[in-house]
């Protein structure tokens, strides 16, 4: 299922003949036939090749949120885990101050100071998320860094960053790529959740979430328009929740028989 999404977003052109944002109004409103397999939209725009290019939109905006959010988070939560003391206390304080709100309303009251475009969305969604990811660090820096290897790379001298990267965080990646890779899905919702409140990406660029928004008022008649978009939506969600439980397994093989 991710695979699919995947494909869509890397090669549109070669699932789809149709211009995503040309405008054929003699077309509007036509149901899922053999020529349009999704139907059109109210300016007769070919409804599948939107979802198949929004694939592109959503999942390059999904990726570099789960990157920022993911170095932020990494870089803060090793740094307090690392050298504790008021470093730790007042991180994990800043850190629990954003945890007490949840993601969406977070990034929708970043999103509506920054500005409507996909750029300040994808800013707002890292900055609600990064949280998450400094105390999942942390934890593993904490436990990690009182095994024997660690203490040994001190006592020889290795420098404080070689000690954090190539020996606390390198063996504490495992747990990180599988909530990176679990989070795929729900990054995709929160940004599309902001798209479809009209301060993501603008009109005419094809994006899952506005395409629901745009077309929620003709969804007892056109249904067509709402719900493939938003079964794109829901493919790539259960996807990335079943490729991180794949990766989790043969991350900790113990996992396997449980």
């Amino acid at each position: 299922m991710l695979a699919l999404v995947v494909i869509a977003a890397l090669a549109p052109g070669l699932l789809t003949h149709y211009d995503p944002v040309k405008l054929l109004l003699q077309d509007k409103f036509l149901p899922p036939s053999a020529e349009h397999w999704f139907g059109t939209d109210d300016v007769g725009r070919d409804v599948y090749t939107r979802v198949v290019y929004g694939a592109r939109v959503t999942l390059l905006s999904t990726l570099m949120v789960l990157v920022l959010a993911a170095s932020i988070g990494t870089v803060v939560g090793a740094l307090a885990g690392f050298y504790g003391g008021w470093l730790d206390s007042a991180v994990m304080r800043v850190t629990d101050m954003f945890l007490a709100f949840p993601a969406l309303i977070l990034a929708l009251a970043i999103n509506a100071a920054l500005g409507r475009g996909l750029t300040q969305a994808m800013l707002a969604v890292a900055i609600s998320w990064w949280p998450s990811y400094a105390r999942l660090v942390r934890g593993q820096v904490l436990s990690t860094k009182q095994e024997e290897y660690v203490t040994a790379a001190q006592v020889m001298g290795a420098p404080a960053p070689v000690v954090i990267g190539k020996h606390i965080l390198l063996n504490s990646f495992p747990p990180i790529l599988v909530r990176m890779t679990l989070d795929i899905g729900f990054i995709a919702l929160t940004t599309a959740g902001l798209s479809f409140l009209g301060l993501g990406v603008e009109p005419p660029t094809p994006e899952w979430g506005r395409m629901v928004a745009d077309g929620r008022a003709y969804l007892l008649d056109q249904w067509w328009w709402t719900t493939f978009p938003g079964l794109a939506l829901f493919l790539l969600v259960v996807g990335s929740n079943l490729t991180g439980d794949v990766v989790r397994e043969a991350l900790d093989p113990s996992l396997v028989n449980r």
